[in-house]
């Protein structure tokens, strides 16, 4: 006997299978790759204020290779970088910190992130990576003043702070692909004083007209795995503040950074921290406060362990609405066979570079292995960075 009902029922089944499929993965905007450079060239045996500054483009610092930008969007079809730079080198501390900038660092940094933006159409995250603290980079990620830090008379102000931050978005004001990231890593000082830098960056950004997507990094090195823990020397939790952030325009996320390794340090080249466990109390923290993030730093080393523990990681950001995104650490001009993370014979996400024993780097490795399989085939191509995809640009994710 013919059933009309179940006729419907298998007839449709696969479109509602994919559908579902298609939903769960439609979270992920932005998936690309961090581009660190601009920071280079600072660090010194023992703390040197001033050591290497400015620097010399293109030796000291570099941010990116266009050759290799073209290779990550054209080929890989990647649309997001995590551009470094150094505030000291964009305000010289005889300026301070402020609106007044070194405009040949400037130009330097505009023409990457242009390049990225308008000549590539990816979207570019604007990284002061500076660990929250302004005047001595020489000994990164401790030395330097903390921002805002009331006691220390040589530390850079709250509001000198926002200062920057609004004369730099209103320089990239008019350009919709770029992303501002607030700070990396912010670490060992009162949550309570991360809060109220962060929200000055924001208001310092809306004060210009600038309505592109931020990014507001929390404690404890911005780490996913201890947001809702203690960290440092007895500093509150990144879940007791974060939630106040206020973003007058509500285009505002949170900036996680997640390794894999033992310590989650991303100095180790084997796996042992599995991402979905440890970002659980994050994800649920995100859906209580209806918040989202993006997760800007990670990395494995090269071996199966790794590649099998970022596909895990790849999964759940997929399978998360929470999370809108991911940069994975690190490519960059000034690599040369070094490994920016995960064991010392990993190598850079440089393409046609080796490491350091001559062999593949983890282009040829980690990102062929890991990173290409999990690339979103309907990432956010246009529109203002945001939250959102846009009506316009609603597609099948990868499946």
């Amino acid at each position: 006997m013919w059933d009309r009902n179940m006729f419907l029922s298998l007839m449709f089944r696969p479109l509602i299978l994919l559908a579902a499929v298609c939903i769960a993965h439609a979270a992920v905007l932005y998936a690309g790759v961090n581009e660190s450079g601009g920071e280079f060239g600072v660090f010194a045996p023992i703390d040197t204020p001033g050591f290497g500054l400015p620097g010399r483009f293109g030796v000291d610092y570099a941010f990116i290779n266009k050759s290799t930008v073209d290779i990550f969007v054209d080929q890989e079809k990647i649309n997001f970088f995590r551009v470094t730079f150094l505030m000291e080198r964009m305000c010289p501390l005889s300026f301070g910190l402020g609106s007044r900038f070194n405009e040949t660092y400037f130009a330097e940094y505009a023409d990457a992130i242009n390049y990225i933006t308008l000549a590539k159409g990816a979207y570019a995250l604007l990284d002061p990576h500076n660990y929250m603290r302004y005047n001595d980079p020489s000994q990164q990620p401790f030395s330097g003043s903390v921002i805002g830090n009331s006691s220390d008379p040589t530390a850079a102000t709250t509001e000198q702070f926002g200062e920057f931050w609004a004369e730099l978005a209103r320089r990239f004001q008019s350009n919709p692909k770029v992303i501002f990231g607030i700070n990396n890593e912010p670490h060992d000082m009162p949550t309570e004083l991360v809060l109220e830098n962060n929200q000055a960056a924001i208001d310092g950004i809306r004060s210009v007209g600038a309505r592109q997507l931020i990014l507001a990094p929390g404690n404890g090195f911005t780490g996913g795995h201890s947001w809702t823990q203690i960290t440092g020397s007895n500093d509150a939790p990144s879940s007791d503040f974060m939630n106040m952030l206020n973003d007058s325009l509500h285009n505002l996320a949170i900036d996680i950074h997640e390794y894999l390794d033992i310590d989650f340090s991303g100095s180790h080249d084997n796996c042992t921290q599995p991402a979905p466990s440890n970002l659980a109390a994050l994800t649920t923290w995100l859906q209580e406060n209806n918040l989202k993030a993006m997760i800007t730093e990670f990395g494995g080393g090269n071996n199966q362990g790794c590649f099998q523990m970022l596909d895990e990681m790849f999964n759940y950001i997929a399978d998360n609405d929470e999370y809108i995104g991911w940069a994975i650490w690190a490519a960059g001009p000034l690599w040369g066979t070094s490994s920016p993370c995960c064991g010392a014979d990993t190598g850079s996400l440089e393409p046609g570079m080796l490491n350091d024993e001559g062999q593949p780097n983890a282009f040829d490795t980690v990102w062929a292995n890991a990173v290409r399989p999990n690339i979103p085939r309907d990432l956010k191509r246009s529109g203002i960075s945001s939250l959102t995809r846009g009506r316009r640009e609603a597609g099948v994710s990868k499946v």
